[in-house]
């Protein structure tokens, strides 16, 4: 059985490499060290064994960054998600038609994470990172989970976080945007995260549940330009379309 201080050391490493993969032009040991509350010795030490293993790598210039070991273990990760290698050529169709990042988004463990993306050349291009995590209540794939989701993603306990003023931080606002994603079949979120930011989403259904959502986003304005509607319509088909291709019902 792993001791206290064992399991300790695990997580500090883990945290190092969350921060490098923050930092990718690299960082010093002192720089990581004062960024984690962590001593230099021991930070220097973790290093060293992630080094060894390829997880991290060390340039030049005595600076620390993700190594290759970490892209194959994403890569092993990626073939167990047949639901990506499905989404894949779909998402790359929509961000180009669009000119617009395109997303999939899946519940793991009880969260929302972005498994992928195709990125256009339009607003927040890098945001949110691949493997970066999505508040339940403040976006479209959150209504989307909870309204189709059985169960899989629950809200925070506690009261809900407003990011904007949009955010649906009222329980019975939530609740009712929830509703209106069950009966429409799509969610819409409007600077309810992060400002500026607008989302439209649908669901990828197949096997008879809730595999990931599909989401465009753009900025607010931009939405309204395109239309609501009509991106609604896209996204529908898309997540349709993802769904079949994971089914092995798609006909070309």
């Amino acid at each position: 059985m792993a001791s206290t201080e064992s399991l300790g050391s695990l997580e500090k490493a883990i945290e190092i490499l969350y921060h490098l993969h923050t930092e990718p032009a690299g960082v010093g040991v002192t720089a990581i060290g004062r960024a984690l509350d962590m001593p230099k010795s021991s930070v220097h030490r973790l290093l060293a064994a992630l080094v060894r293993r390829s997880l991290v790598e060390r340039d030049a210039r005595g600076h620390y960054r993700t190594g290759i070991g970490l892209v194959a273990l994403g890569l092993g990760a990626l073939e167990r998600e047949p639901v990506l290698a499905a989404a894949r050529p779909v998402l790359e169709a929509e961000a180009a038609a669009l000119d617009e990042t395109v997303f999939l988004v899946a519940a793991r463990a009880g969260r929302l994470l972005v498994l992928d993306k195709a990125e256009g050349t339009g607003f927040l291009r890098a945001s949110p990172r691949v493997g970066a995590e999505v508040p339940v209540h403040a976006t479209a794939v959150g209504k989307l989970f909870l309204a189709f989701g059985d169960g899989c993603v629950s809200l925070p306990e506690g009261e809900l976080e407003r990011f904007t003023e949009q955010t649906r931080a009222v329980p019975e606002e939530l609740a009712r945007d929830v509703r209106r994603a069950r009966e429409q079949g799509f969610a819409v979120n409007r600077e309810e995260w992060i400002p500026g930011l607008a989302v439209v989403a649908a669901p990828v259904m197949a096997s008879g549940r809730l595999q990931a959502a599909v989401a465009l986003a753009s900025s607010a304005q931009r939405l309204e330009a395109l239309g609501s509607g009509e991106l609604a319509r896209r996204m529908l088909a898309a997540g349709e379309r993802i769904g079949a291709r994971l089914a092995g019902t798609d006909d070309g």
